[in-house]
């Protein structure tokens, strides 16, 4: 009865995670190429040092800040040996996020120190949610100086002590927004509040939410959050959450999929 389900000997089996498997296969998988494109397009539109293969994508927008620099692995492999492969591809000293679908096992050996276990998020677009209100005006970036307040907010608000003082450039520099949508919410012309969106794979993944201190509560990032989940409407969303973010998320029609892991090159 058992071999009843067996396929025929010789057949090939798909896991899910073949370099030329469409990426609708799963949620799950176009999460993971999502975050890999992400990973790889600031640093390939601004000139940075980028790698991608059938396995990780990385890319290294700057020296200082491991928020700045991705690698995102592609399939359940070693991840030893990609970190391995990132330190011959890309700058050797730079910090880095690693960011990782699957269970990673002790990369402390690799040189990584463990940030934790955030839960994926996802909003699938038939999701019915009541947009959120705020008192700060939500405005779509569009030039230079809207950029450099998108990441005025997200080093100070965030924040992200390495890269204080400020100085416009670190993260965002023009050409960001020929790959990604932000969005900046402004008290007067006081930049207070920002969201990234970045479409890849079908899906929508929302990134940098920040928010300054003189705007929480006063619904600022879930304005901006929402902003950027319904960029591309059609699509579902997906981000991975802070433990200060979920609930706001869930308010937004998120719903909790799976723990992924993060680590960091300090």
């Amino acid at each position: 009865m058992a071999s009843s389900i067996l396929p025929p000997e010789g057949e090939t089996l798909a896991t899910g995670w073949e370099p030329d498997l469409a990426p609708a296969d799963s949620l799950i998988r176009q999460a993971v190429l999502v975050h890999a494109s992400w990973a790889v397009d600031a640093a390939r539109r601004a000139g940075k040092p980028w790698y991608e293969s059938d396995t990780w994508a990385g890319g290294f927008v700057g020296e200082r800040g491991a928020l700045t620099n991705w690698v995102v692995p592609k399939q359940p492999v070693d991840p030893a040996g990609i970190v391995a492969e990132v330190t011959r591809e890309l700058p050797g000293d730079a910090p880095y996020l690693f960011v990782s679908a699957w269970p990673t096992g002790d990369l402390r050996g690799s040189g990584l120190a463990l940030a934790g276990h955030p839960p994926l998020m996802l909003r699938l677009p038939q999701t019915t949610t009541t947009p959120p209100a705020t008192d700060l005006d939500i405005r779509p970036v569009t030039d230079a100086d809207g950029l450099a307040d998108a990441e005025r907010v997200l080093v100070e608000g965030y924040p992200l002590p390495e890269l204080q003082p400020f100085r416009a450039g670190a993260l965002y520099v023009p050409s960001f927004l020929d790959g990604s949508a932000v969005w900046v919410g402004y008290d007067g012309d006081v930049p207070l509040a920002t969201a990234t969106a970045h479409s890849a794979a079908g899906l929508t993944v929302v990134e940098n939410v920040a928010v300054m201190p003189a705007a929480r509560g006063r619904g600022a990032g879930a304005a901006v959050t929402w902003a950027a989940t319904t960029a591309y409407p059609d699509q579902p969303a997906v981000l991975i959450a802070s433990d200060d973010g979920q609930p706001v998320y869930q308010r937004l029609g998120y719903l909790r999929v799976e723990r992924w892991t993060v680590w960091v090159r300090p």
